[in-house]
């Protein structure tokens, strides 16, 4: 049997996640099956399987190539820009996120699914990807707000990184959701994806009394 090539092994790989994808984007994790995901492939369902052992598996590999998008975003942000305020970062962050609501939908819907029901091994390469996001915020933090102690640094990481969990559900709700609150009596407020992460942000930092100018402030 001839071997195959780590390029070839990684371009399936990507398929399957690509095609994952596309279906994510109209379709609930419950509703989808491995079938459909070989179906989107140049692959057989068999085939998908050498690959992945559980659909879980495969949203796994979706959520650590998110992840890996997000980190090349944020080290872009650090190494194009020598100086941001507090609201200038909280708009970046929000900006990313936004662009990312693939990785918020699955941290709302299937995390613990997918890390019980996948193997050591592909939960451990998960991990390395969702430990290198902590590291891409916390370079930003250090950067740009330089006075900030470190041990408060820790305090946005591990509060930021939970409120990741409920911000998709919170800015996508759907008409049955819409009804069901105004029965109920609850104001509810929209916001984007953006906002929302924008405003949290921006509070947090604040509220640590950061010596950081906000927009319009710089120079004075």
């Amino acid at each position: 049997m001839p071997k195959v090539s780590d390029s070839f092994t990684k371009a399936r790989k990507q398929e399957i996640l690509s095609a994952c994808e596309e279906l994510y984007e109209t379709k609930d994790f419950k509703d989808i099956t491995v079938k459909d995901i070989a179906e989107k492939t140049s692959m057989s369902r068999a085939s998908v399987y050498n690959y992945f052992q559980t659909k879980e598996e495969i949203f796994l590999g979706l959520l650590k190539r998110e992840y890996d998008e997000w980190i090349a975003s944020l080290d872009a942000l650090r190494t194009k820009n020598d100086h941001l305020s507090v609201d200038e970062f909280a708009d970046a962050m929000g900006q990313m996120l936004a662009e990312r609501w693939q990785l918020l939908k699955i941290l709302s819907m299937n995390h613990y699914d997918m890390e019980s029901n996948s193997r050591p091994e592909m939960l451990a390469c998960f991990k390395v990807s969702y430990g290198r996001s902590l590291a891409a915020v916390r370079e930003c933090l250090e950067k740009f707000f330089p006075g900030m102690p470190a041990a408060d640094v820790e305090d946005f990481l591990y509060a930021f990184f939970p409120f990741m969990f409920g911000i998709y559900p919170y800015t996508f709700v759907n008409e049955r959701q819409k009804v069901a609150m105004k029965a109920a009596g609850v104001n509810y407020v929209f916001m984007t994806i953006s906002e929302i992460v924008s405003r949290f942000v921006g509070t947090v930092l604040e509220g640590w009394n950061l010596i950081a100018p906000r927009k319009g402030e710089e120079g004075r």
